[in-house]
């Protein structure tokens, strides 16, 4: 089943940091997601952000995270921060936006 897409209005910002050979390896990881969410590993404090909820896959060897949510009331996918861990950055980008 694919489940339809929301992306975080700020997210467009974060795909601007990475190439586009990255991009292009962000979006196919988006689309596995799509049909099969189960895939990412759930997040729960990570670091004292609170990720409850939240879920995380890897992209380009590990380098860029992806965080999303399931919301299964609605069949929806939200992805709502992508970046590096470096400094837990894109774990401190998510904490915010959600």
């Amino acid at each position: 089943m694919n489940y339809k897409i929301i992306f975080h209005p700020e997210l467009k910002y974060d795909l601007k940091e990475f190439s586009h050979s990255q991009n292009r390896l962000i979006l196919k990881q988006f689309n596995k997601i799509q049909k099969s969410p189960e895939l990412g590993q759930p997040l729960g404090n990570k670091n004292g952000y609170n990720l409850s909820g939240c879920q995380k896959m890897y992209v380009d060897k590990k380098q860029i995270r992806i965080v999303y949510r399931v919301i299964k009331d609605e069949i929806i996918i939200e992805f709502i921060a992508v970046g590096k861990r470096e400094d837990m950055q894109v774990y401190d980008k998510a904490s915010k936006r959600i």
